[in-house]
């Protein structure tokens, strides 16, 4: 699942997913690096949905009782729902265009050795709570979680007995494009 539900305030209100890095919107540079890892993409988008269609099914934050734009684990609980089949959703933000290739299988491979419901990225001591497996089982635990008025990705996380999987031998890859000065860097880390 590839998150590109927020409001774009640090990119000047754009949408980040559609940004372009290298001649291509971010959300692309994503799904490139997690659809052969998956067996099908959901990105969470709650505008421009038409666009992001072509790279996987869309799915919004649609539960009233929640609100909209209230963070990432909205976007979290309509993906489980889509997903609710598999039994693993794995999750990415829209703005970290160089993912590990591994992402998937290492952050389920480290919640089942752990025999834990999710697993999270870290990288050189720096949590990326974003990038993360979660069993679709959660999905009653997030909901809940969400109703209590909590929106904080690594409480939830910590509650639900989440996992740290390690990524230190590829830091650069969970490089984040949050804002004008971030896609400059980007651009030239892309060009290198």
């Amino acid at each position: 699942m590839i998150l590109a539900g927020g409001q774009g305030s640090r990119m000047n209100q754009q949408d980040k997913g559609l940004v372009l890095l290298c001649g291509q919107p971010l959300v692309a540079h994503v799904a490139d690096r997690l659809a052969p890892q998956v067996g099908r993409l959901i990105v969470s988008a709650n505008r421009h949905q038409d666009r992001y269609a072509q790279y996987g099914q869309v799915v919004e934050d649609g539960e009233p009782a929640l609100g909209a734009f209230q963070g990432p684990l909205l976007g979290i609980a309509a993906g489980l729902a889509a997903a609710a089949q598999d039994d693993w959703l794995v999750v990415a933000p829209c703005d970290t265009p160089f993912l590990p290739t591994d992402l998937a299988a290492r952050l389920i491979g480290t919640a089942r050795s752990a025999r834990a419901p999710l697993a999270y990225a870290a990288a050189n001591g720096q949590r990326h709570s974003a990038c993360m497996a979660v069993r679709t089982s959660l999905l009653p635990d997030l909901r809940a979680y969400l109703l209590g008025g909590d929106r904080k990705v690594g409480l939830w996380q910590a509650r639900a007995g989440g996992v740290e999987t390690c990524f230190d031998d590829t830091p650069d890859a969970f490089m984040n494009v949050n804002t004008p000065e971030e896609l400059a860097a980007a651009e030239r880390y892309a060009s290198q």
